[in-house]
């Protein structure tokens, strides 16, 4: 018993931590053009990540929790070591004000601790595993494309407006493009708590089959509202300053963009990195008005920690698990 509190505590920690480090996915580019106060950006980003999980189905977490690894090797040590490489990870980068991504984290941990469990790949469903890592790939490209696209129009067609008024109206878009991303982060990012709870109750013999009880989704709905509200100011002066200047129109099109994105794929119950979309989408947002603008030294660290992070959270993962393991923590 006091092995699957620790488990939930410890993965609820996780999804604190992937509020904090995530909230600067939704509330950068707000705080950054000043249409909101820092506080009230958490505050609403807090609110509309809750309201996510309460009424989204839970596609992602069926995806995370039942796809990825072999569920004959799953046991405590491997959940424990899994959570423990993804909360390792996302402090080490949050540290170094990189906003690297909380879901390559935990797919990678998984992987790490059940390649440990299982002595080899076979602890690992390959075709599940690749299927995500490609929608993790595939999707910051897509919204760096979509962000340009969306901005050449929206160029084209307020070119002739009045600068004053137009700054006006996307500044109040924006709050509703700011509570849009939140939404879908709560959507898609957190349900993998779910997805490592319930694991972890289907293992212990509390659940008979994969199932997420509504407990789960109200602790998970606050543990990252509470997340969010903390905030990630390193990463926030990342999104929001260091990679763009972000005027009004352009942190309104690349938090259309982002949420549309990640929509999107939570509807077919892939698990995308937020954190790498709205990425993506702020650079490609960018790239439409001046390329030169972009600071491509800050995009290319936040490249390497991207690629670096599934292997490197598998490693953690891999070691905490032979470490929990040797001392004699099983199933």
């Amino acid at each position: 018993m006091l092995t699957i509190v620790a488990i939930v505590v410890i993965a609820l920690s996780f999804d604190y931590i992937n509020g904090f480090h995530d909230a600067a996915n939704s509330i950068a580019t707000v705080v950054s053009t000043r249409v909101l106060t820092p506080r009230q950006a958490v505050v609403w980003a807090g609110f509309f990540n809750f309201i996510a999980f309460v009424v989204f189905p839970l596609h992602v977490a069926h995806t995370i929790g039942k796809g990825i690894i072999d569920p004959h090797i799953m046991d405590d040590a491997v959940l424990l070591g899994a959570l423990g490489g993804a909360i390792a990870w996302n402090l080490i980068t949050w540290y170094l004000g990189l906003p690297s991504s909380s879901t390559h984290a935990l797919v990678g941990a998984l992987s790490g601790a059940a390649i440990a469990a299982a002595h080899g790949l076979s602890g690992v469903r390959s075709s599940e595993f690749w299927k995500t890592v490609l929608s993790l790939v595939i999707s910051p490209p897509a919204g760096f494309i979509l962000a340009a696209i969306v901005m050449t129009v929206l160029l084209v067609l307020v070119h002739r407006a009045r600068p004053v008024p137009l700054n006006r109206t996307f500044r109040n878009l924006q709050i509703l493009t700011a509570a849009l991303v939140s939404y879908s982060h709560g959507a898609n990012d957190a349900q993998k708590t779910m997805a490592v709870i319930t694991l972890a109750l289907v293992a212990t013999g509390h659940l008979q089959s994969f199932q997420v009880p509504v407990w789960v989704v109200l602790l998970s709905a606050s543990a990252i509202a509470f997340g969010t509200y903390a905030g990630g100011w390193r990463i926030i002066k990342t999104l929001g300053w260091r990679i763009y200047k972000l005027d009004p129109a352009t942190g309104f099109a690349a938090q259309l963009t982002g949420a549309a994105v990640i929509q999107f794929a939570t509807q077919f119950g892939l698990p995308v990195s937020t954190t790498h979309v709205v990425t993506g989408s702020v650079m490609g947002a960018g790239a439409s008005q001046r390329i030169s603008a972009l600071r491509w030294g800050v995009g290319a660290n936040i490249v390497l920690a991207w690629v670096l992070t599934i292997p490197a959270a598998g490693l953690i993962a891999w070691v905490t698990y032979a470490i929990l393991n040797t001392a004699g923590l099983r199933g």
